[in-house]
């Protein structure tokens, strides 16, 4: 009788290095928490003796998969963890799809174009394509942009759910939790009631883009479009930065337009089903 030896391994439990699991244990803890952790907390919520996990995190910071913060002590995720959490996003359709558009508007345009997606801290760059003139802005990958001072932060607050919005501004803590947006619950103390930052959502809501002027950086202006799903969830937002009286602003100018073109074929292309 033939022996199917692919699935009479499968159904064994294979060997793996406990030391690699233990230290993931570590990673996820870390990654469960959103925050930068002490030492001794990270070692509680994976489940080892503050003695054994001083080794793993030694071990962990030389990979790059953590670093430790001389002021503080705590320990967040290092450059290798970025480079491989970038490696995933970039198999996501909507970024995919959303790549070749940024540099080509940032080509066109002459203009700084920054593809952010929803993370822990808020709408965070994930890819930057520079202007070919330089912009007094300190922005990369990896910068998180503030959700009520930023035209993206505002795009993230007027399409984001629940959930992931609430998340978002906890992270941020020095910011208000607004009503407008989704994140908003009049029966929590910290609720703060601002009738213009709610008309603002309901204005991007409506037309579907949002721009800002001179804000948060003198001299700088913006436009930020998002990529929507077939089911109307933010995917992907497309942000042009320029110079203040060089970016072209306007909602009925060509940028804006181009922009929204953009938008439109990376949906298509992302959910062909939009």
């Amino acid at each position: 009788m033939a022996i199917d030896v692919d699935n009479a391994a499968a159904g064994k439990s294979q060997r793996g290095v406990q030391s690699v699991e233990v230290g993931a244990r570590l990673l996820r803890a870390l990654a469960d928490a959103r925050v930068p952790l002490a030492p001794s907390d990270l070692a509680a919520a994976g489940e080892i003796a503050s003695s054994q996990a001083h080794a793993y995190l030694v071990s962990l910071t030389r990979l790059g998969l953590i670093k430790r913060d001389a002021l503080s002590g705590r320990y967040e995720a290092g450059p290798l963890a970025l480079r491989l959490g970038l490696l995933h996003l970039a198999q996501q359709p909507a970024l995919r799809a959303a790549v070749p558009h940024a540099a080509a508007l940032a080509q066109a345009y002459n203009c700084s174009v920054a593809l952010c997606i929803a993370g822990p801290q808020g709408p965070t760059i994930v890819r930057y394509e520079h202007a070919s003139l330089p912009l007094h802005v300190n922005l990369h990958v990896g910068t998180v942009m503030s959700l009520p001072a930023t035209s993206t932060g505002r795009v993230f607050c007027a399409f984001l759910d629940d959930a992931t919005l609430r998340a978002m501004w906890a992270n941020q803590s020095a910011q208000p939790v607004w009503r407008g947006t989704a994140a908003a619950d009049e029966s929590a103390s910290h609720a703060q009631h601002d009738a213009t930052f709610t008309a603002t959502l309901d204005t991007i809501r409506t037309r579907g883009f949002e721009t800002g002027v001179d804000v948060p950086s003198p001299g700088v202006s913006s436009v930020c479009m998002p990529v929507l799903d077939a089911q109307n969830i933010l995917r992907v937002t497309l942000t042009a930065i320029g110079a203040s009286g060089a970016l072209d602003v306007r909602p009925a100018g060509t940028l804006v337009r181009a922009m929204r073109d953009a938008a439109h074929q990376i949906a298509q292309t992302a959910f062909p089903s939009t």
